[in-house]
């Protein structure tokens, strides 16, 4: 089946040209619209009050989004309270740690984020143990990060300070749409609150991480486009990989997790596929391919400027 239109379940990027969006409609001519299937709505203080925790007792707080950051500090303006200068923060990636700048200066002494994945953070944290965390999050019960912090036993205290609400989807046409990408529990929730009758209805659907696709096992719909894998580390490369009819590989599992596996109604019989690499092992290997070309790009320029000085040594 080719590809033409594809809803994505996300807010429009504020560039898209930047984007790796963008490769898949230059490249592959397909037409991507793009609309968030939740909004985030901030619990109140009085609410949070009710849980006993004072923000003040902690030295350390966990940031795995954008979202949790605006919360957070909402909630201390709201209930007046104060974090001390000495206070740390740990985001799951550089983009989140710089998005602090919106509300503190930033500072590396107390700044501290992984690379790529929350496994990567949860290296970091186990640097610093002795911290006692505090984790601004959603009201799900649990998710994936949290699935990872109790994995690495670490000792934190879940903050509640926002919910996620389903939106209306049903102005959409899904009929219209080739592949729906969803990339968390809620998303898929609202899509089955606003079509029930979704497994009826043939849709190609993508999930982006292993609690949207527990999600969507746990609703009996159908995963056809799964990420992230070590080939399609981004949903634009595994649709990308998708059109291109590429096997579907295992997934990157957060760290302590089983690897899970999804296979292609059709998948090509003569392909193998190939085990996963634990994050941490493949940015290792990127690394040491960087440094390994880097020491080429330096022992071809040293040659270049040894020939330079020979010929004009001869002249």
């Amino acid at each position: 089946m080719k590809i033409k239109k594809i809803l994505i379940s996300q807010p429009a990027p504020a560039d898209l040209e930047k984007s790796p969006y963008r490769n898949l409609i230059m490249k592959h001519h397909v037409d991507i619209t793009f609309f968030k299937f939740f909004d985030v709505v901030g619990i109140s203080a009085s609410e949070f009050r009710k849980t006993r925790i004072h923000i003040g007792d902690y030295t350390a707080v966990i940031f795995n989004s954008k979202n949790s950051i605006d919360h957070f500090f909402r909630m201390l303006k709201e209930l007046r309270e104060t974090v001390s200068e000495d206070m740390k923060y740990f985001c799951s990636t550089e983009a989140i740690a710089l998005y602090l700048q919106n509300y503190i200066q930033y500072r590396k002494r107390k700044v501290f984020f992984g690379n790529q994945y929350f496994s990567d953070l949860i290296e970091v944290l186990g640097k610093h143990r002795d911290e006692k965390f505090l984790f601004p999050c959603s009201d799900e019960k649990q998710t994936e990060y949290t699935k990872a912090l109790d994995k690495a036993k670490f000792k934190y205290t879940k903050a509640p300070m926002y919910t996620s609400a389903p939106k209306d989807l049903t102005h959409f046409a899904l009929e219209e749409f080739d592949v729906v990408a969803l990339f968390s529990p809620i998303g898929v929730r609202s899509l089955v609150k606003s079509f029930p009758d979704i497994k009826e209805r043939g849709v190609t659907i993508a999930a982006f991480g292993t609690s949207t696709h527990a999600a969507l096992k746990e609703h009996g719909i159908k995963l056809s486009i799964a990420a992230p894998t070590k080939s399609a580390p981004s949903m634009a490369m595994a649709i990308e990989n998708h059109i291109l009819g590429k096997v579907q590989e295992s997934v990157i599992a957060s760290k302590g997790e089983p690897a899970r596996h999804t296979t292609r109604t059709t998948p090509a019989p003569h392909k193998k596929v190939k085990p996963v690499i634990a994050n941490k092992e493949i940015y290792k290997q990127r690394m040491e391919e960087k440094k390994a070309q880097a020491a080429a790009r330096r022992a071809a320029r040293a040659a270049a400027r040894a020939k330079q000085e020979s010929e004009a040594k001869k002249k």
